[in-house]
């Protein structure tokens, strides 16, 4: 008997029942995948990537143990210890600017979301992801005019697909100095340390000093002995080249520097060159590691609500202005020619290679600044209209669930979390075997031949990495060769950190006994 003979004899009584049960069933369905996902555990993988991307000598508390130690022998040809740091990416170049912005990410997440970090048991993890990278800018600050720059050739390195363990690509180490100047990487990691120092102060004051003595040194050789990094170091212009320039970084470090010292001098380099350097000029719709004006705007924004700076009032105004120009362009209450342009998913969609550094940093942006208004009991003004507080959050929110899997594809972006993520990601280390699993040395272009170009999940998990992402119609290739879509930075991830924990904490107050459920 057909299906439809046996519906004709099926009761009406039962008939009501299979289609209440249908409709329970794909509500309960689209309330796992769009509205209750786990922060907590979202927070813990973002943390956890960073061990992964870890290069040098591993710790024994290293707890990504498909990964071992690796470029053991950085700086020596130049006679310096350039050993430990990160890996930008899926290959093995140092590049110090994306590695600062990650680490002044990182601490920016933490000063503003300490205690949330710390209410998720994720504080350790997140001051040891700082404390990695910062102790080795503290390397490669070698004297206080001179800083190495990057460790290895993209060129080289990209010829080969090999593990870092079994590294054979150049690394030569280039640095910046008063013949080579720099500012924009020397006033990048002076921001970096400068907000570690803030974050360490309490833990551990005596690193705390050290690393505001090194940003000091580092904003004063770099405004002192000014130029653009990528022009001192040519080989850094294919990969990470300084399209902003220098002056957005030397207004973000000195502001930090302010922050972390109340120094009077650092507001006043920060008031007075608000117009020549752009920091009150630019209107910018992007915040990443070339482009920090968003950044530096919404941060000095939030001086207003302190009384010792309603003398500045008129400059810090402006720089509020600039600030609220960027919420509004993600908000898309802008005039129609200066928004952030969005998937039919909803997607914030900046450019086709690895938008989702815009999303996570638009994230967090727009969650710091919901927090600034709802503290100061304000609300933002747009073109488009008046916006409360929480709308702002609301739209960080979309896109962090639209990022764990709430979008099109029903895919999880951030790898390792919920059932379905990328697995053929553009990382070299995870597609290759682990050197844990198998010593054997693996040659240069041996791993393109094994791995690289096989169609088959990668062995290892790079857990809590962000991938590129989808383009602007929401489609997504899971290819290892598609890189501008499967190859995950640091830069995207550090920005997360913070927003996952003020997420989570949301959750908590409004659901006090409901348990979180992972996506499918």
């Amino acid at each position: 008997m057909d299906i439809m003979n046996k519906t004709h004899f099926t009761s009406p009584i039962i008939a009501h029942q299979l289609t209440l049960l249908l409709f329970l069933l794909s509500f309960f369905a689209i309330f796992a995948h769009s509205q209750v996902l786990d922060y907590a555990e979202a927070l813990s993988k973002s943390l956890l990537y960073f061990e992964a991307q870890r290069s040098g000598r591993l710790p024994y508390s290293q707890r990504v143990t498909w990964r071992d130690h690796s470029g053991l022998t950085d700086g020596l040809e130049q006679g310096v210890d350039l050993v430990g740091g990160y890996y930008d990416a899926g290959d093995h170049v140092k590049f110090g600017l994306p590695m600062a912005f990650t680490v002044t990410m990182l601490s920016w997440g933490v000063i503003e979301y300490r205690d949330q970090i710390a209410g998720a048991s994720e504080f350790e993890h997140a001051l040891e992801a700082i404390k990695w990278g910062t102790d080795y800018f503290i390397k490669a600050h070698t004297s206080p005019n001179v800083l190495w720059a990057e460790v290895g050739d993209g060129d080289t390195d990209h010829y080969c697909w090999q593990r870092p363990e079994d590294m054979t690509t150049s690394r030569r180490a280039y640095k910046i100095d008063e013949s080579n100047p720099g500012s924009d990487l020397a006033g990048e990691t002076a921001a970096a340390m400068a907000a570690a120092s803030i974050v360490f102060r309490e833990t551990n004051p005596h690193y705390s000093h050290l690393l505001l003595h090194h940003a000091q040194q580092l904003f004063e050789f770099g405004d002192k002995y000014r130029g653009k990094y990528d022009t001192s170091v040519g080989v850094v212009k294919n990969y990470y080249a300084s399209v902003s320039g220098y002056m957005d970084e030397l207004l973000w470090a000195a502001l930090w520097l302010y922050k972390a010292t109340d120094t009077p001098n650092y507001l006043n380099y920060l008031l007075s060159r608000a117009h020549c350097f752009g920091g009150t000029g630019w209107s910018i719709t992007e915040f990443s590691w070339d482009v920090k004006y968003a950044g530096l705007q919404i941060l000095a924004a939030k001086l207003l609500t302190e009384e010792k700076h309603k003398e500045h009032k008129h400059t810090l105004d402006q720089y509020r202005w600039k600030a609220e120009h960027y919420i509004c362009s993600c908000l898309n209450k802008n005039n129609s020619t200066n928004n952030v342009d969005r998937t039919p998913g909803g997607m914030l969609f900046v450019r086709q290679w690895n938008n989702m550094q815009y999303v996570s940093s638009a994230s967090f942006l727009l969650t710091v600044y919901s927090d600034f208004l709802r503290s100061s009991k304000q609300k933002l003004s747009c073109h488009g209209g008046v916006v409360s507080p929480e709308e702002l959050l609301s739209l960080a929110k979309a896109q962090v669930d639209y990022i764990l899997g709430s979008n099109p594809m029903n895919m999880s972006y951030l790898v390792g979390y919920g059932q379905s993520y990328p697995t053929r990601v553009h990382h070299r280390g995870a597609s290759v075997v682990s050197y844990r699993e198998n010593k054997g040395f693996i040659g240069c272009t041996q791993g393109y031949d094994n791995w690289y170009n096989h169609d088959v999940p990668n062995p290892n998990v790079v857990v809590g990495a962000l991938v590129g992402g989808p383009d602007c119609q929401d489609n997504f290739s899971d290819e290892r060769g598609n890189f501008m879509q499967t190859e995950a930075c640091t830069y995207n991830t550090a920005p997360l950190v913070g927003v996952l924990a003020r997420l989570n904490q949301l959750y908590e107050q409004e659901n006090p006994s409901m348990p979180l459920i992972a996506p499918y």
